[in-house]
């Protein structure tokens, strides 16, 4: 499948209002050698636009697992629910944090999102304590 190219003007413009950072995990792209992917949240092949209101940063670990999906299952209830949208809801609405960094889901879309993307993965559990021992993780 090709991939539509997203203009350099807008890949800027979602690099700038995610703050360089993962939206869905909230690691940084500083210190990352690949370069993180500008995800369509509504996928193109379920008509998902080349547009802002539908685009989110994703470290490339985040993009590869949630691919063209827009739902998973929930862990507890095994039903299937949406996963998060970056552009419709709060990151703090779904996820939270305990003292050691590993996110957690508060609902089911944060649970599901959590398990298909694998957020506490040990990389990401490592770039996260790194980056808060040096100040730059968001919500410390």
């Amino acid at each position: 499948m090709s991939r539509e190219h997203v203009p350099v003007s807008v890949q800027r413009r979602v690099r700038e209002r995610a703050r360089n950072r993962c939206e869905y995990c909230r690691i940084s792209q500083e210190s990352q050698e690949a370069t993180f992917h500008v995800d369509h949240v509504q996928p193109r092949r379920d008509g998902g636009p080349t547009a802002l209101d539908n685009l989110a940063l994703a470290c490339v670990s985040c993009s590869l697992r949630k691919g063209a999906r827009t739902s998973a299952v929930e862990p507890l209830t095994s039903a299937s629910v949406p996963l998060y949208d970056p552009r419709s809801s709060h990151w703090e609405d779904h996820f939270c944090f305990d003292s050691e960094l590993v996110i957690q889901g508060k609902t089911a879309i944060g649970r599901a999102t959590v398990e298909l993307l694998r957020m506490n993965r040990p990389l990401a559990m490592a770039i996260r304590q790194e980056e808060a021992l040096r100040g730059r993780y968001p919500g410390l």
